[in-house]
């Protein structure tokens, strides 16, 4: 009989940790949590203190059943859940069930399954801490309370399956608020000036930089023209030459958040995925012979410390792989979250030695992706800084001044194993220049101007909306994956080239929200109760009050809500044409996606087409079609026939109805940021820009 039951979440992680411990533990897994709050009702007595009610969790009868037994056989209980909040949750639960002290020393926690830091937890287990309990508590309850109050609501003023919760509802007006802002962007018009350089036999770019010795930009063609006017022939000398070295420092290790966004950008996966995986890896991988072994430390974490030893180990390998020129030797301050709670490491290999290619049979092909970006990642973060050399040349002909950069790795450092990416895919590229000196004469060819517009403000990806979400304070690392998850499920937003947009229902949804109670939606209010989260685990304020000074006002907003919110009824709305299958009217439907065109005859006929929105304009290519307005895969509104594929006119300026009056070609509005010109697609004609 075994003397010592120690309870885990996972059966992978049971596995890896009994083979650790001995045949004198016993290791079983609760399979995450044992209770909870009701599914059926709210399950917070709002009356008594929001006193929860907890329940065990339906089909968990037989995992407790079990535990029981197991528990009534051995000599002591550890309680070995994960090493964060929701762990300490789900161990004070289990202990609850069980009749374990929550005084005795029963705790015990680690923060990577390997043998050393398996038996080095056990040497000092420790009471559950009641402040990280009280902090899970708070989040879970005050969650409760919005989500079980406003979704029925919902529910009853919108339509079924909708849900309302703090940290989804201010990322669904994030992607609103960027979508109201690339609607309303105006593009600015500026230019660029480029030059190829010839010195000898070489050939250099520059880019025209000032005029009259200021810096100058470029708004228009008149102010190229200017540009070019003061040029006097081909001829240039050099007006200045500066060589610098540049120190460039590798990112730090991974924490949950930035892993989730480099594993998006770099691997293409999505938060959930890669948590996942990362979970997987955590638990424990079967390596053969060796059986089985936690590949990385705890993968829930906004901490980017490392300890001694893993940085010992890092350096011996760097010295014996790369040379001893590769080890970093200058210290670096780690940049720390203003609201990290740094509970545990940054999430790194639980051996560096373990090298992606050593353990490459016995991982999937993701999990051996996600396990090579996080080992490069750790193994990068512990090597010297590159250096490079840059170089930069004023080039002058007049008033004019042109600058050509460039720059060269001098020594790889960390560039050796890996770089980190980023979410404009915009990659350092060696640019070698040619040695001159002040005063050395280079002849100018190809001098190229190009016009340019602004862009809007990017759609945010799910990297970019992690990293956002963190920067603001909205959330913890363990909410996002699901967070991203749940909005998509719930038809609030959908990802479109990997870029969030959100729907009509979504839009609908918030507003509604925004109305009644605007502080679930205030950004800073979300990130204030996140802070008030991380007082009760501190110690600093009890649990009850956090909830007390949230729920008194939002009661009040509650009641006005029961009372003023009017119900938003999604009629189907005639679309005004009939069925071309069985000539039944057809009509406008909200999807997940947005309105559609359906034939009114479901389920009898399921005809169904996109809204096509005519503008009135004839096809002046084939003169056949109509024009209509279209959307592309990035969700831009551009002009195109009707006809097409036989017809393949497209425009992204609106065609107009008249025509030019110099060459009969077909006019067009163009957006300006200072109101609307329209112009001729044939000729140079122009009409008067109006606001």
């Amino acid at each position: 009989m075994s003397e010592y039951l120690v309870i885990v979440e996972s059966p992978a992680k049971a596995k890896t940790i009994e083979r650790y411990l001995g045949k004198k533990y016993k290791v079983k897994a609760s399979m995450g949590h044992i209770r909870d709050l009701p599914k059926s009702q709210m399950g917070v007595d709002t009356e008594h203190d929001f006193e929860p009610k907890y329940i065990t969790i339906r089909g968990k009868g037989p995992v407790l059943k079990e535990l029981k037994s197991a528990a009534k056989k051995a000599k002591k209980i550890y309680l070995a859940a994960d090493p964060d909040r929701e762990g300490e949750a789900i161990a004070w639960h289990l202990a609850h069930s069980l009749d374990v002290d929550i005084t005795s020393d029963c705790r015990v926690v680690f923060n990577e399954i390997t043998k050393d830091a398996i038996t080095e937890s056990f040497k000092t287990p420790r009471p559950i801490n009641m402040n990280l309990v009280d902090a899970q508590q708070a989040r879970r309850i005050l969650d409760r309370l919005v989500g079980y109050n406003i979704s029925p609501l919902l529910w009853k003023k919108v339509k079924k399956g909708l849900s309302a919760g703090r940290v989804q509802s201010v990322a669904v007006r994030m992607i609103i608020d960027r979508e109201k802002e690339i609607k309303d962007f105006v593009p600015e018009e500026y230019w660029t000036i480029k030059a190829d350089f010839i010195k000898g036999r070489e050939q250099f770019e520059g880019s025209f930089f000032s005029l009259n010795g200021e810096r100058a930009e470029l708004h228009s063609e008149d102010d190229v023209k200017t540009v070019i006017g003061s040029l006097s022939g081909s001829d240039f000398e050099i007006a200045a030459v500066s060589k610098k070295e540049r120190k460039r420092h590798p990112a730090a290790p991974f924490t949950t958040s930035s892993l989730q966004q480099e594993a998006a950008r770099k691997l293409n996966f999505r938060a959930k995925k890669t948590m996942m995986l990362a979970q997987q890896l955590y638990e424990g991988i079967e390596l053969g012979k060796e059986g089985t072994v936690g590949l990385i430390t705890y993968m829930r974490t906004d901490s980017t410390r490392i300890s001694n030893v893993a940085k010992a180990e890092a350096a011996g390998y760097i010295e014996q792989t790369y040379g001893k020129e590769f080890v970093q030797t200058d210290e670096r301050k780690e940049k720390k979250q203003s609201n990290a709670q740094d509970a545990h490491e940054a999430v790194r290999p639980t051996s560096t030695m373990k090298e992606p290619n050593t353990v490459k049979e016995f991982l999937s092909r993701d999990q051996l992706r996600l396990y090579k970006l996080i080992w490069e990642r750790f193994v990068a973060s512990q090597m010297a800084s590159a250096v490079m050399d840059t170089m930069s040349i004023d080039l002058k002909n007049g008033e004019v001044i042109f600058r050509a950069t460039g720059s060269k790795v001098k020594f790889p450092g960390f560039m050796k194993v890996y770089v980190e990416g980023s979410d404009d895919a915009v990659e350092e590229k060696e640019n070698m220049l040619p040695e001159v000196s002040k005063g050395d004469k280079v002849t100018s060819k190809d001098i190229d101007p190009k016009q340019h517009f602004t862009q809007p403000p990017p759609r945010f990806t799910e990297a970019r909306l992690v990293r956002t979400l963190e920067e603001l304070g909205i959330g913890r690392p363990s909410t996002y994956a699901p967070t991203l998850d749940t909005i998509q499920k719930r038809g609030y937003v959908t990802l479109d080239n990997k870029r969030f947009i959100p729907t009509e229902l979504g839009e609908i949804v918030l507003d509604l929200i925004l109305e009644f109670f605007p502080d679930i939606l205030d950004m800073e209010f979300t990130a204030k109760m996140e802070q008030e989260f991380d007082n009760v685990e501190e110690g600093n304020v009890e649990w009850i009050k956090v909830i007390d000074g949230f729920y008194r006002e939002f009661e009040t907003h509650l009641e006005k809500a029961e009372s003023e919110m009017e119900k938003v009824e999604i009629k189907d709305e005639p679309a005004g044409e009939d069925c071309e299958n069985c000539g039944s009217p057809m009509v406008f439907k909200m999807g997940r996606y947005g309105k559609f065109m359906a034939c009114s005859n479901f389920p009898d006929c399921r005809n169904t087409k996109a809204i096509v929105k005519a503008i009135g304009v004839k096809c002046p290519h084939c003169k056949e079609g109509n024009i209509i307005e279209r959307k592309s895969k990035k969700r831009r509104i551009f002009y195109g026939c009707d006809r097409y594929p036989n017809c393949e006119f497209i425009s992204w300026d609106k065609p107009l109805p008249r025509s030019c009056p110099k060459c009969e070609g077909t006019l067009v509005e163009k957006k300006l940021k200072k109101g609307i010109q329209v112009q001729c697609m044939n000729c140079d004609y122009k009409e008067t820009p109006q606001s």
